[in-house]
């Protein structure tokens, strides 16, 4: 049994599009293979934007992100679930792992310009929904932004390994391909993986 912690990143409040239905089915399937789940929706949560070293390194995170810390140190396993928005994380996201991510919670400085990180042991998925194909993304593009991700934010705080679901094609998909990716992100939900 493993301890998951869901961040669903899609910006829009209302729901509705397929990243919330992928991470209701990963919840689900979660739920099914027995793991304790908590689910982080970013578009309900009401934070600013940090706008310099100072705040980042030496201000309080903002209360409305404290249980989300507490989330995330509780977890084993943490599952992202995004739409690529102009070949990135929405800005919401990013806005989110800058005040989530911080030193003191996520790593600490050290010295000689080393870190220590904070939250080895933990593993994490990324579920990417975007409007090009995915091997596309893949292969002309280098799928850049992931890449970034796991190496600039979640290795630098210790996650690893970090896996990956990338769906493409998004608006134009059949109800039969989007019921395979559902049943896929169930299994991987049952799997705790």
């Amino acid at each position: 049994m493993r301890q998951i912690t869901l961040i669903q990143g899609h910006p829009d409040p209302a729901g509705g599009h397929l990243d919330h239905a992928l991470a209701d089915a990963y919840a689900e399937g979660a739920g099914a293979g027995g793991h304790q789940l908590r689910r982080i929706e970013i578009a309900g949560l009401d934070f600013p934007l940090l706008r310099n070293k100072q705040e980042f390194e030496h201000e309080a995170t903002p209360q409305a992100l404290v249980p989300a810390q507490e989330a995330i140190a509780w977890a084993d396993h943490l599952v992202f679930v995004y739409p690529l928005w102009l070949g990135d994380m929405p800005a919401l996201v990013k806005g989110f792992l800058e005040q989530t991510l911080r030193p003191g919670f996520a790593f600490d400085y050290l010295d000689g310009g080393k870190v220590r990180m904070k939250l080895k042991g933990k593993s994490a998925r990324l579920i990417v929904t975007m409007g090009m194909p995915a091997m596309a993304y893949r292969w002309f593009y280098g799928a850049h932004s992931v890449k970034s991700f796991e190496r600039n934010i979640l290795k630098f705080v210790g996650m690893k390994p970090v896996a990956r679901c990338l769906y493409g094609m998004v608006e134009g998909v059949d109800q039969t391909q989007r019921a395979q990716w559902l049943d896929e992100l169930r299994a991987l939900g049952r799997d705790g993986a």
